[in-house]
């Protein structure tokens, strides 16, 4: 079987956990490669890497560069000890490889440019459950990936996992 790239959205937040721990549990296999896809929508960087790396995101950052929260400062961003239990738990019971790869940007565009880019065999992105009001006046980052992008989107919702 060949080796497929399974992304998952993560922001840190519980749905992104909840998406993260069901595609853990019902969709990556031995062998895939976990590709975790984080947006960070903040531009403020001391080290100026969201320059080296604003429009094509960041290399893939292994899981042992991602749990160093010393080379993730250079990156924005802060996993937190829940996601980095379940990443490691699913690199070693099931061999996936996990890595990250970090865009800088709307996080809509960002997604859905990572289904294209990396490529993704699929996507699974988490749902804050916005009522239909809230989803009009603020849009669904996952709505919206669900819409546009070129492969398989599976939505999560928080207690679904």
């Amino acid at each position: 079987m060949a080796r497929r790239n399974v992304g998952v959205a993560v922001d840190f937040s519980a749905c992104s956990k909840a998406a993260l721990r069901w595609a853990s549990t019902n969709l990556v296999r031995r062998g895939d490669r976990l590709i975790l896809v984080h947006v960070n929508n903040c531009y403020q960087n001391e080290q100026g890497i969201v320059h080296l790396w604003e429009n094509t995101g960041s290399p893939f950052i292994p899981l042992d560069e991602f749990s160093d929260r010393y080379i993730m400062k250079r990156y924005g961003v802060f996993p937190d000890k829940e996601t980095l239990e379940i990443l490691h738990d699913v690199a070693n019971q099931k061999g996936v490889e996990v890595v990250a790869k970090i865009y800088w940007g709307d996080p809509k565009g960002k997604l859905w440019e990572a289904t294209e880019k990396i490529p993704l065999h699929c996507l699974a992105v988490g749902s804050r459950g916005l009522s239909k009001v809230k989803r009009a006046l603020l849009g669904s980052v996952s709505s919206y990936v669900v819409n546009h992008a070129a492969s398989p989107v599976i939505v999560v919702k928080e207690n679904t996992a």
